[in-house]
């Protein structure tokens, strides 16, 4: 007989258990988030939503999801909001640490390496899935880090809840020499098409462009999915009873 010595199933028959007799069910945490990412002619462009949520609460309708790590590096972050800041912030606390002991500006697989490193060593159970963009000595990178650690380097991404969607635009329209207008138009199109198809995503259009010697930030670039009221509403003080 042989045995798995690497596997241990004990948490899954200790559920199971817990299941069974005490009526407690897991399951996995959904989060809402469409972020994406493009090479073009000049350089590189990341973009978001910025709709954050609890389970079905949407609790932030202008939440930051591109971080910043170096001045020729940004990343966008889908997963838990409070891991993404916190591994983003960690890792361009230690950049910026490089930077000053070497006097070189910071390199893209530098980045990607400790990023992908530090999520690997915990076994995923830090909720990160990150969008890594760059401009260095090698020109316009774009990277995919995954909970895991696992990583792809490819001329476009998405990640999210509303990545098939914005996949599909991507695929559809994208080329290797778009210029920055083009491109802009694309990204915005594809974060879009997330915010539109699933429920998760929502708010605002956010992106950031890196070229080889600019990093410019824009907020709010498309703020589409607005739900508008119109009419004035009168209650009385005590027409709506508590009970406690």
């Amino acid at each position: 007989i042989f045995f798995w010595k690497s596997f241990d199933f004990k948490n899954y028959w200790r559920n199971e258990y817990l299941s069974l007799n005490n009526r407690i069910f897991y399951s996995i945490k959904k989060t809402g988030t469409t972020i994406a990412g493009l090479i073009f002619k000049d350089g590189v462009i990341i973009a978001s939503d910025t709709r954050a949520t609890n389970d079905e609460i949407s609790c932030d309708l202008r939440c930051e999801k591109i971080h910043y790590l170096a001045p020729n590096i940004c990343c966008c972050g889908a997963g838990t909001s409070a891991d993404t800041e916190n591994v983003t912030s960690l890792i361009s606390n230690h950049l910026e640490l490089q930077r000053l002991s070497s006097g070189r500006e910071s390199r893209i697989q530098t980045a990607v390496w400790a990023l992908q490193n530090f999520l690997f060593r915990h076994g995923g159970l830090i909720s990160a899935a990150l969008i890594v963009g760059g401009y260095d000595f090698l020109g316009a990178q774009l990277y995919s880090i995954h909970p895991h650690g696992s990583t792809e380097n490819l001329p476009f991404i998405a990640m999210g809840s509303g990545s098939l969607a914005a996949t599909a635009i991507l695929e559809r329209f994208f080329s290797s020499n778009l210029d920055v207008n083009s491109a802009l138009t694309l990204i915005k199109e594809s974060i879009l098409a997330g915010i539109y198809s699933d429920i998760g995503s929502g708010g605002n259009v956010d992106l950031c462009i890196i070229k080889e010697r600019t990093l410019e930030f824009k907020r709010s670039l498309e703020n589409e999915n607005t739900t508008k009221v119109s009419g004035i509403f009168l209650h009385n003080s005590n027409s709506i009873e508590i009970k406690i």
